[in-house]
């Protein structure tokens, strides 16, 4: 089943053009990665399917099956965990569902269970600034996923961690997001990332952006912490050239 089909769509922000006639579409269960240069219209993308801002042009349609409610499609998660200082990590992870309506004690019931598996059991009651960033990444992710939403979409939510603890962020979402069949999308301008967790890859142009290629990700799974595969090799060779090209035109 189509969770997500975008036609068409264009956005113009203060004058600039800034998506070109999008069109891309996700599948219920799948893991899309938008990839393309830093500036290039990504995030607006998802500003726009979560209605921070209105397009100019084209629709967006998410499958009546998947909807939980009017304007509830989309949970979403920046590039920064984005956890208040002063709430503790149980109180963060619940936000979502306490602006919902949830009382904070049935938002809690619904969180607990699910701290081990995010690795953080035993520190809901600290606050973040006791977490490693890892944790808090990992609180911020499941502050997201415990909304309920049928489309997850996440915005380079690694991109301001250390390389070690990326690399081991990006192993633990293979493991969780693929296990549990979540339909996600990830923005982002890391190749190899976007290599490793994809079932599809859109890549973008340089602003205004347009759909350049789309490819799907047959290499075999797991693909991280394991030598890298030669169909993993061949994709990720493929898309540096696309958006060297990109970069060149």
């Amino acid at each position: 089943m189509t969770a997500l089909s975008i036609d068409n769509l264009s956005l113009k922000l203060g004058g600039t053009q800034v998506l070109d006639d999008i069109s891309l579409h996700v599948a219920e269960g799948e893991f899309v990665s938008i990839l393309g240069p830093s500036g290039c219209g990504k995030s607006s993308l998802f500003r726009v399917l979560t209605g921070g801002v209105a397009a100019d042009r084209g629709e967006v349609r998410v499958d009546p099956a998947a909807r939980i409610g009017a304007g509830s499609a989309f949970a979403f998660m920046p590039q920064r965990d984005a956890l208040m200082p002063w709430r503790r990590i149980i109180d963060n992870i619940t936000l979502g569902l306490e602006v919902q309506g949830i009382s904070r004690a049935d938002a809690r019931a619904l969180a607990e269970p699910m701290l081990p598996e995010f690795g953080l059991a035993g520190f809901d009651r600290h606050y973040p600034h006791e977490l490693s960033g890892g944790m808090r990444q990992r609180a911020a992710l499941l502050r997201t996923i415990l909304q309920g939403r049928p489309i997850q979409l996440l915005d380079e939510p690694f991109g301001a961690l250390d390389a070690l603890t990326r690399a081991g962020m990006q192993r633990w979402l293979e493991r969780r997001f693929h296990a549990a069949g979540w339909t996600t999308i990830l923005v982002t301008h890391d190749v190899r990332e976007a290599v490793a967790l994809s079932d599809r890859i859109y890549v973008f142009s340089p602003r205004p952006a347009r759909v350049v290629r789309e490819i799907r990700v047959d290499a075999p799974r797991p693909r991280l912490g394991r030598p890298m595969s030669d169909a993993s090799r061949r994709i990720e060779e493929q898309l540096l050239d696309i958006l060297l090209e990109q970069r060149t035109a």
